[in-house]
């Protein structure tokens, strides 16, 4: 199963509380642009989507992302690899959380192609999709100072999977129900699902303590 966390020292509670708050600070930026936004006053070159977003778009996005979450534990299930994940603290776990925001700030907000036509917008889309979903550490892993490589069926179903939901992070971008092009369902979505990854994992005893 997927989960958010791709740096180096993500088992140490110091690094894991340093991104944290980082993303922490990244959210007090992006939602004071937000809520000038609402106000009727943006700010002058305010973060990227920083912008209200309908309530159907954000169920939308959600039960898109819940909807793919249960596909792929059926599938880890059904390939008989479920019980080949990692294992998540409850730190860990809010990381995950900030991580989901700070993610689609930088993918969805700033790596994005658009004003160049439809195709070339969705050119971009799937080759961000596969950086996004690579930079995942299922096919590698940083051991001892030391970059090792991995394959087997875990790497290509975890890292496909990453892939459709980034896909899908897009799609609630740029899709009709949010013409504002609003972040806000990218982040819903996100949260949501890696929501509901630790819940998962804590159900089949992944999540191994607070920290």
């Amino acid at each position: 199963m997927p989960l958010a966390p791709c740096v180096s020292g993500q088992d140490n509670p110091l690094i894991l509380a340093a991104f944290i708050a980082a993303g922490g600070l990244c959210g007090k930026w992006w939602l004071d642009d937000y809520r000038a936004a609402r106000r009727g006053a943006p700010r002058d070159r305010p973060l990227p989507g920083a912008l209200p977003a309908e309530a159907r778009a954000n169920l939308v996005a959600i039960a898109g992302a819940l909807g793919l979450l249960a596909a792929e534990t059926a599938g880890e299930y059904a390939l008989g690899i479920s019980r080949e994940q990692s294992r998540l603290t409850v730190l860990g776990g809010a990381y995950t959380l900030a991580a989901a925001f700070v993610e689609e700030l930088i993918f969805r907000g700033y790596v994005v192609v658009e004003n160049r036509g439809r195709r070339v917008l969705v050119a971009g889309i799937v080759a961000a999709s596969a950086v996004f979903a690579l930079l995942h550490p299922f096919f590698w892993s940083w051991e001892d100072g030391r970059l090792a490589l991995h394959g087997g069926t875990k790497a290509w179903f975890s890292t496909a999977a990453v892939f459709a939901g980034s896909l899908w992070f897009y799609t609630v971008r740029f899709f009709a129900l949010n013409p504002r092009r609003s972040l806000v369902p990218c982040i819903a979505a996100h949260g949501a699902k890696n929501l509901g990854v630790f819940a998962i994992k804590l159900a089949q005893g992944f999540v191994t303590g607070w920290w």
